[in-house]
């Protein structure tokens, strides 16, 4: 497995852990709890879907300064509070700084969320005020 050079301080506990990190591949999965519930029935927020699948796409760049310019999703399925969410991002298009990655979310082997997420390599930090 490569090494991470990405989103290091970023919190697992809310957009999940690297299971397998290759060149331009990663797989991340997400047990989801409470706290990410919308309501009282235990759906799960899209958000955290969302940042899974977003946290999956910056490891399959996996450089310090890859940043997202946008993204084009879809929400399939719901997700129950307790599922655990597989996200599998690949870098499918290379074009100077631009990096277009393709990211699917399963549950149980059932899809529910997939995107194309437009990314950017910058020359340093998105905050650098150099």
């Amino acid at each position: 497995m490569v090494e991470s050079k990405t989103h290091l301080s970023i919190s697992k506990d809310l957009v999940g852990k690297c299971v397998n990190l290759a060149t331009g591949l990663a797989t991340v999965e997400l047990m989801t709890t409470t706290q990410m519930a919308a309501d009282a029935v235990g759906l799960v927020h899209g958000g955290f879907i969302f940042g899974l699948a977003d946290y999956a796409a910056m490891l399959a760049i996996n450089d310090p300064n890859v940043v997202l310019g946008s993204a084009n999703t879809k929400f399939t399925a719901p997700v129950r509070v307790g599922a655990v969410a597989t996200a599998v991002a690949e870098v499918v298009e290379t074009t100077g700084r631009r990096r277009e990655v393709a990211v699917s979310v399963t549950v149980d082997g059932k899809v529910v969320f997939t995107g194309s997420f437009m990314t950017f390599v910058l020359d340093r930090h998105v905050l650098s005020s150099s």
